[in-house]
């Protein structure tokens, strides 16, 4: 195996590697049989955030690197990644200094922009990179800044799959182009908001209807979290995902060609031509 497939396919498995953490942290509650429920999950969860913290943030490193030693093309993107996460936690300043309707946040325009155009890789980091150095700006650092940090990498890794989608459709450059993306941005709205209540739910006291407790079953799971999510959360989501379909309709269009100047700058192939 050739050093640059190599380092690709180590990038590929850093990438995984933290999926997977992401999901245990999420998910391992669930699968304890008896654990201490508080009214306040943040004490108990604090006790995992530098353990998590640490993890994430060594793999995010070593996933840069990798990218960065494949070829200048990558270093260069790298590079843009760093501009990309600056400007997204400014947004995220200005966003804490005015605060936005519900849920609304500017930061997944760019995120979900990122990973839909430079691939899975970019997106993660994107999104997982730009909650952590905006957390430290914004004062927001606490023990569900790990669990922000997996979820919003995930948003712009995931944005990968519609790149093949609007290749065979045809709709790069075209409105259906700029709908299609809105789109997800509404359903990602939702669905963040969804994974992050995670975080605390199955550790908060409440309505023996809304909250979780050991030993029920996955269905009886389920209904609870459904009857909860209504209840205490679609309605700040819904403010996200307007926010989200709202900043990808107005700008998106001119954003992607500018980001596609550069992906096409930092990824052509020199081609020698036949005399």
């Amino acid at each position: 195996m050739s050093q640059s497939r190599w380092e690709r396919l180590m990038s590929t498995l850093v990438i995984f590697a933290s999926t997977v953490l992401g999901c245990f942290s999420f998910i391992y509650p669930f699968l304890m049989p008896t654990f201490q429920q508080t009214p306040s999950p943040a004490g108990i969860r604090l006790s995992e955030m530098p353990l998590t913290m640490t993890l994430i943030l060594a793999l995010c490193v070593l996933a840069l690197l990798f990218e960065a030693q494949q070829s200048a093309a990558n270093a260069r993107l790298v590079a843009l990644m760093g501009v990309l996460v600056a400007l997204n936690s400014v947004l995220r300043y200005i966003e804490t200094a005015i605060p936005g309707p519900g849920g609304f946040s500017p930061i997944f325009f760019l995120i979900i922009l990122s990973g839909y155009l430079f691939g899975a890789k970019f997106g993660f980091l994107m999104g997982a990179m730009t909650l952590f150095v905006s957390a430290i700006l914004t004062g927001g650092v606490g023990p569900w800044l790990p669990s922000q940090m997996f979820t919003a990498g995930w948003v712009g890794m995931s944005a990968a799959v519609l790149s093949p989608l609007t290749k065979r459709f045809g709709w790069q450059g075209k409105r259906w182009e700029v709908i299609l993306l809105a789109s997800f941005g509404v359903f990602w709205g939702l669905l963040y908001g969804a994974i992050m209540n995670l975080w605390s739910w199955p550790f908060i006291i409440g309505p023996a209807d809304q909250y979780w407790q050991p030993g029920i079953s996955v269905v009886e799971t389920l209904a609870r979290y459904g009857v909860f999510y209504l209840v205490t959360s679609l309605a700040w989501d819904l403010g996200r995902s307007f926010g989200n379909a709202l900043l990808i309709g107005l700008f998106g269009a001119a954003t992607l060609r500018v980001l596609r100047r550069f992906h096409e700058r930092f990824t052509f192939v020199y081609r020698p031509t036949e005399v």
